[in-house]
């Protein structure tokens, strides 16, 4: 008996790696050699348009039924002052899907030679991304590139893509080729992918593929618990965080990078807890920000919820509605952190109203 999801996890997997293959090949070329010419946007621009093409065409010729909820839209490509740019992401799309990248899958989903798009085509594929979600049948989240600072600074950043059926995450796949394969040494090889399926597990293995590990996140030990947190203040409240550190007692510092990376570090065990707590009033969350990421850790044995402790709510569109913040933390502290968190809002709300 086949497991539920195989066909969508290996096409997702092969996914992720070739937009992985691109978007480490735009900033080589594009950033770290500082090559761009006039007529040239921004790298991190032509490598998310060119990866969520990508995965745009391989999910439509297995899944051509299935809607995507993406990042981006083709809308400024297909004006005629989109067209140098336009050029450069057709080219390099193209390229991707064509070439033998070495990942043992040339043969599945339409890939390889001959399977070049026209331009209307790649474009069309990067506009599948704009449907608004819902709460019942099949759709896709794409996130091309999350943590583009991060990108644009050779960090961390993910390529992240899940399947959702009636609003619940199925399979959730993480590309970050910055991320060193073993965290006790961050100096040596680079370049992982973390995957799960609800019910299965996750496992992180290597970009190539290869050297597969289940991912099993340890207990809660206060001596070594600290915090993942986002490198941008403007993404995270960083004060609220430090709050809820001290009731805690925490005395490690947090880590922080870009993107969902922090997940992935979070199913692993390089840290306890992931925490996003909003920064402004009425932000709200993205469901391509969170949908791979949230599956992993809780297919790793960890809990994800909202600062308030409700579940996240993948079915009221392109962001996560009424959900207030993120809290992703190893099952048995999850309750512990939950309070303190409740805390520092409520001290933070008590100070505000008597200002």
């Amino acid at each position: 008996m086949s497991l539920a999801f195989t066909t969508e996890k290996q096409l997702a997997i092969s996914a992720v790696r070739r937009a992985c293959s691109l978007t480490s090949s735009v900033f080589n070329k594009l950033v770290k050699n500082e090559t761009l010419t006039k007529g040239d946007k921004s790298p991190v621009t032509v490598a998310d348009y060119s990866a969520q093409a990508i995965i745009g065409s391989i999910l439509q010729r297995a899944f051509p039924q299935d809607p995507i909820v993406g990042e981006e839209d083709a809308a400024e490509l297909r004006s005629e002052s989109g067209a140098t740019i336009r050029d450069r992401i057709v080219s390099l799309t193209n390229e991707a899907l064509v070439g033998d990248l070495g990942l043992g899958d040339i043969a599945e989903w339409g890939i390889g030679p001959g399977s070049e798009q026209t331009p209307g085509q790649i474009l069309d594929a990067i506009d599948r991304g704009n449907y608004e979600g819902g709460r019942t049948g099949r759709m896709w989240t794409v996130d091309p590139i999350d943590g583009t600072k991060g990108f644009l600074r050779g960090e961390q950043y993910a390529v992240c893509l899940a399947l959702l059926v009636d609003a619940e995450v199925q399979v959730g796949v993480l590309g970050c080729p910055n991320l060193p394969v073993d965290p006790s040494n961050p100096d040596g090889d680079k370049g992982c992918l973390f995957v799960a399926v609800r019910g299965q597990g996750a496992q992180q293995m290597k970009l190539s593929g290869a050297d597969p590990t289940p991912l099993s996140m340890p207990p809660y030990a206060p001596s070594t618990f600290n915090f993942l947190e986002s490198v941008e203040a403007a993404h995270s409240s960083h004060s609220t965080n430090d709050k809820i550190s001290k009731l805690m007692g925490i005395t490690r510092p947090p880590i922080r990078m870009d993107s969902q990376a922090k997940y992935a570090c979070l199913a692993r065990g390089d840290g306890g807890a992931y925490m996003r707590m909003p920064t402004g009033v009425g932000y709200r969350e993205k469901i391509w920000d969170h949908a791979a990421g949230s599956l992993i850790v809780e297919e790793s044995g960890g809990i994800v919820t909202d600062s308030r402790g409700q579940q996240l709510d993948f079915g009221l569109g392109r962001t996560l509605g009424e959900n207030h913040g993120v809290i992703a933390c190893i099952k048995d502290a999850h309750a512990k952190l939950l309070q303190a968190v409740q805390q520092a809002v409520a001290d933070e709300a008590s100070v505000q109203s008597k200002a």
